[in-house]
């Protein structure tokens, strides 16, 4: 949930269950009175099906939750969860998104290390030592690595009864996933053809040539980029950065700061938002209506 600017903080904080419950039963609340109240659903939804997967890559056997409609053929999403990984929240994130047409697998990055949910949620994250936890799996999570994983993942996906290979393949990710999704489509670019980062930390890397910034010339894809409010008061400059190296290698990319902080798409966030997350939403569905097509 914490991009490297900000993982000190959240370590510092101190976020027991009963506090968590508040805020996320707050979230609820508002959710429900902006319309957004089926993000908090629970199991598979009706004319979905979904399923637990697993299958190799050059590192290992990946694991994760695959979820689509009952029937046809439709474009296929891969979405990286932020730093707490695979847990209900991001399921039921998956499960919206099939309801909209996609056939949508939510990817164990950790999975090197660790098989299936390891965080109930982030507040159990928080309080369970989750930062120490994950950081020796994090730091296996290089562009290089991750790049690997998206053509695996390619790969599995086009292999896939009710996958429209036809379409172009949409990736989407939180936090940490952030790059993770610039990575792939630098390295599937004849299959994926959208990319949304939303609070997404380290797009620019300075000196650094495997920075998502520094790679959108093997880009064939349509990037969806957006910043948290605070992360961008943290680092104002890497917008235009991004937006600049975005032009100069004709990515068609939207670099917009939303009104929220960094976590406001993601349910059990303490940062959740739910006006925030319905424009996020809507502007996902956008990106993929266009490329996708």
């Amino acid at each position: 949930m914490c991009d490297e600017s900000n993982l000190a903080e959240w370590a510092r904080q101190t976020i027991n269950r009963r506090q968590f419950g508040a805020l996320t039963g707050a979230a609820a609340l508002a959710a429900c009175a902006s319309g957004e109240s089926e993000i908090y659903a629970q199991g598979t939804q009706p004319g979905l099906k979904e399923r637990g997967v697993s299958f190799a890559t050059p590192d290992g056997t990946m694991d994760g939750f695959f979820v689509q409609p009952e029937s046809g053929n439709h474009p296929a999403v891969i979405l990286w969860p932020d730093i707490a990984s695979i847990r209900e929240a991001k399921r039921n994130i998956a499960r919206k998104l099939a309801q909209a047409g996609y056939a949508v697998l939510v990817v164990n990055p950790y999975y090197r290390d660790v098989t299936g949910e390891q965080f109930a949620d982030f507040a159990a994250f928080v309080s369970g030592g989750g930062f120490q936890k994950v950081g020796p799996w994090r730091g296996k999570l290089n562009a290089e690595a991750v790049m690997r994983d998206a053509k695996a993942v390619v790969d599995w996906l086009d292999r896939q009864d009710g996958v429209d290979q036809a379409r172009g393949i949409g990736t989407q990710g939180y936090c940490m996933g952030g790059p993770f999704t610039v990575w792939s489509a630098s390295a599937v670019p004849s299959r994926i053809k959208a990319a949304a980062s939303f609070h997404g930390g380290g797009l620019v890397r300075a000196g650094n040539p495997m920075s998502p910034h520094a790679l959108l010339g093997q880009v064939d894809a349509a990037l969806l980029i957006a910043v948290a409010q605070d992360d961008d008061a943290k680092a104002p400059t890497d917008k235009t950065t991004f937006g600049e190296a975005a032009k100069a290698a004709n990515v068609a990319a939207t670099v917009t700061v939303y009104p929220g902080n960094h976590g406001w798409m993601v349910p059990d966030s303490p940062a959740y938002d739910a006006t925030a997350a319905g424009r996020g939403e809507a502007d996902l569905k956008a990106l993929y209506a266009s490329a996708l097509a």
